[in-house]
């Protein structure tokens, strides 16, 4: 069984509260909380829904879990929602709408997590929409909230959440569409700026704009250069549609598609480019860099050609080179630098 983090044992420190018939439970853990929930409920539908397509795919193994990945939560009349909040107080607001969208008039929502994790803002979030909440524990570094009473909403849609945004490199400018959750939401962070100011020139062919966010590499491209197909990937099911929808804005068109790296992400590309996550949680975590360029090679064309940006003190050189035998600087200064290979 996985080590269950902090905020799993919280939950489990008060297990006789988790007992519902429709149970759903969103932004969970991998770890084993899921087989302890089902233990307790054997005879429930537990849900299990993320945002996050490799959280999904791990929940979807557990017997007697119905795990969904999704940029909505599915209705299903819930008596019983466990929420982990998220860092983005954003994002856990559009999400806690969403959950009185879908749950049972009588629904028991615990919203729990670290106190670093901002989970004290729930209380600030749902005080105007319930009826009844309670701080009910608090170990570790943590805190279980419940909340009673809930002002439904009668429906739920992610189109109210849409941020629309400028973006301008070089002479291309355009409208971007991006919700809460998806990285650098509502503007245009300074790496992928770095990255189109200084984008390769591929006239046409096939490419994959990795770990998409909001599609504004590939939107930057397909502006330029219509003549180019695309396949945007991410693990995240908030930016394969907030990539949809940048793309339908701009009138382009490319598949979204989620994938944990580059596991779900078939044929090759003529250019795989990408301001790619090196952070699991706060951590700097090198083996995510890792297995995308390793992967990565195996989807180039003959002459194909990868172009990354990175934060100028991360150790990608050594990586690319150890991957690829040789890359190129393509831009470099105190922040960022743009790296290709063959």
């Amino acid at each position: 069984m996985s080590k269950l983090t902090n905020p799993s044992l919280l939950l489990l420190r008060n297990e006789d509260e988790l007992v519902g018939q429709s149970i759903l439970v969103v932004n969970f853990e991998q770890d084993g909380f899921l087989r302890e929930l089902k233990a307790l409920n054997p005879d429930a539908k537990i849900t299990a829904f993320s945002y996050n397509h490799a959280n999904a795919m791990y929940a979807s193994k557990i017997a007697g879990i119905h795990a969904v990945v999704d940029h909505t939560i599915p209705n299903n009349n819930y008596d019983l929602v466990i929420y982990y909040y998220p860092k983005a107080k954003p994002e856990a607001q559009m999400c806690l709408d969403n959950i009185r969208a879908v749950c049972h008039q009588d629904a028991q929502l615990f919203v729990v997590g670290e106190n670093k994790s901002g989970v004290k803002s729930a209380e600030k979030q749902l005080k105007d929409h319930c009826g009844f909440s309670n701080k009910i524990d608090s170990a570790k570094h943590c805190i279980l909230y419940l909340f009673y009473e809930l002002t439904l909403n009668d429906n739920f849609a992610i189109s109210r959440y849409h941020k629309q945004f400028q973006v301008k490199a070089g002479d291309i400018e355009f409208t971007a569409i991006s919700v809460p959750g998806v990285f650098n939401h509502g503007a245009l962070d300074v790496g992928t700026a770095v990255l189109l100011n200084n984008a390769p020139t591929v006239s046409k062919g096939k490419v994959l704009d990795f770990a998409c966010g909001a599609g504004i590499i590939a939107t930057y491209l397909g502006l330029k250069q219509p003549e180019l197909e695309f396949v945007c990937s991410d693990v995240s099911a908030l930016a394969t549609y907030a990539t949809e929808q940048t793309l339908a804005l701009n009138d382009l068109k490319g598949q979204a598609i989620l994938s944990d790296g580059l596991t779900d992400i078939n044929g090759k590309f003529d250019l795989i480019i990408s301001n790619p996550p090196f952070h699991t949680g706060i951590a700097t975590d090198y083996t995510i860099a890792e297995a995308f360029l390793s992967s990565a090679k195996q989807h180039l064309s003959k002459q194909g050609k990868l172009t990354i940006v990175a934060n100028s003190f991360l150790k990608y050189p050594p990586i690319l080179e150890a991957q690829f035998g040789q890359y190129s600087t393509d831009f470099k200064n105190t922040k960022f630098a743009v790296y290709s290979a063959k």
